[in-house]
């Protein structure tokens, strides 16, 4: 079965104008949409990242290291999820309770490349 990602972007710290309780709520929430992945065998992996870190890139002279600014839009979880298409997939991201408690969220769906067709190369698990 193809196999894609799922990664979540909020908006600045979207969820800091939620209460302790609605913060309570939407983890339940993700806990479920998890438990249920998992019951559907659809869910391979998922976390959520950390708004803090940095983005490298090679340079002329080395390295550039930028701190990535947590008020802008930042990527904060991921799912890697089954599913038989595309439009599974989406299906499925559309289900995230993220898109009820934070109205910036935004779900980037793509699918996986497990192998090189030229060399059938097969990328590990």
């Amino acid at each position: 079965m193809p196999e894609f990602m799922l990664y979540i972007r909020n908006a600045g710290d979207a969820k800091a104008a939620l209460s302790a309780d609605q913060h309570l709520a939407f983890i339940k929430k993700c806990e479920v949409y998890i438990g249920e992945l998992k019951a559907e065998n659809k869910l391979i992996a998922a976390q959520p990242i950390v708004r803090e870190g940095y983005i490298i890139s090679k340079t002329e002279n080395g390295w550039s290291n930028i701190t990535v600014d947590p008020s802008k839009e930042v990527q904060v979880g991921y799912y890697h999820i089954r599913a038989k298409d595309i439009d599974e997939a989406l299906t499925l991201a559309q289900r995230n309770p993220e898109f009820e408690y934070v109205p910036s969220a935004t779900i980037e769906v793509r699918p996986i490349k497990t192998k090189e067709e030229q060399t059938n190369f097969v990328y590990p698990k």
